[in-house]
């Protein structure tokens, strides 16, 4: 089994967690997994935890309510200089406007990709196998 330690998703999907679940599971991927519903509950919780085990990874949507994923993206990166350990993002969204695949770009410095909803066993393999080994 792949194994990281912790793994942050955050989307309102409840459904697509479900999915998600089921699929790090089937395809042997072992992680500690928090399901945040928005991105100011994640925020909150990140800077309540600095101290502990922040994610190695995190899964973030683009469209959710009270903070969406370039509000989350905004406020991670004024909180990048202050945290213990700097999580890797990948955005995984339903929206394939070009508007949101080019604004994920300009944010390079923390978030490695875009992939569309729904992720499939393909994107899983590259976004936890290391790349040396793809």
């Amino acid at each position: 089994m792949r194994t990281i330690k912790s793994l942050y998703v955050i989307d309102d999907d409840k459904i697509y967690h479900f999915l998600l679940k089921n699929l790090l599971k089937q395809n042997g991927i072992d992680a500690s997994v928090r399901f945040f519903c928005d991105g100011a509950e994640a925020i909150d919780y990140i800077k309540d935890n600095n101290n502990e085990e922040l994610p190695d990874l995190i899964l973030l949507d683009v469209n959710m309510p009270i903070m969406n994923g370039w509000q989350f993206l905004e406020e991670y990166s004024a909180l990048v200089p202050k945290l213990v350990k700097q999580s890797v993002i990948y955005m995984i969204s339903s929206s394939n406007n070009e508007v949101d695949i080019n604004k994920a770009k300009d944010f390079n410095e923390i978030v490695r990709d875009y992939y569309l909803k729904p992720i499939c066993k393909d994107d899983l393999n590259k976004i936890f196998l290391p790349q040396d080994v793809q």
